[in-house]
């Protein structure tokens, strides 16, 4: 692949931040090998850091079949899959209608999906956490963010989001 002049010419519109023009090559490269399943994966990865999910999990999964026991080829397909459900999840959050609506109950099923595809994924857990309290369910709200914390402690914004929520069941209960 080191050889394939494809590739070097998406990678230096990689190192220009012109992951448009890096997408072209990897077309460009697949077409020209398209059982290679590294160039899959790559152009995934691309596809992935441009925010287009579909094609990234499309490719993602060319890779996986073309080579099913490549670890780091299975992780990457679930982790942009799992980006794909995140993104879904925002979408129904953001267009909800009722505080309880079942759009909310189909984004937590999204999002702990997504949390099980990708443990490592943060943003995840914190839209979870953010469904959970919608939901009314602040002690399953308070235990998702706690892991996400446990995760990334170093991360002050999600000790501020802490202190949100528990303010929010303490009204909550209040208010109950």
């Amino acid at each position: 692949m080191k050889d394939n002049p494809y590739i070097q010419h998406a990678y230096r519109c990689i190192l220009q931040n012109d992951f448009e023009e890096a997408i072209r090559w990897f077309k460009e490269a697949i077409q020209s090998d398209p059982g290679d399943a590294e160039i899959h994966y790559r152009c995934s990865i691309t596809y992935g850091r441009s925010g287009k999910l579909e094609p990234a999990v499309f490719h993602a999964e060319k890779a996986v079949e073309l080579h099913p026991d490549h670890e780091g080829y299975q992780l990457h397909l679930h982790h942009v899959k799992a980006l794909q459900l995140v993104q879904q999840a925002r979408k129904l959050v953001e267009n909800k209608i009722q505080p309880a609506s079942t759009d909310l109950y189909l984004a937590a099923q999204l999002l702990k999906s997504a949390v099980s595809m990708d443990p490592l994924d943060p943003e995840a857990y914190v839209w979870l956490a953010l469904v959970y309290t919608e939901l009314n369910e602040h002690p399953l709200a308070i235990s998702t963010l706690k892991e996400v914390i446990g995760l990334y402690p170093q991360e002050s914004g999600l000790q501020h989001l802490m202190e949100e929520l528990k303010q929010r069941l303490r009204q909550y209960l209040q208010d109950s």
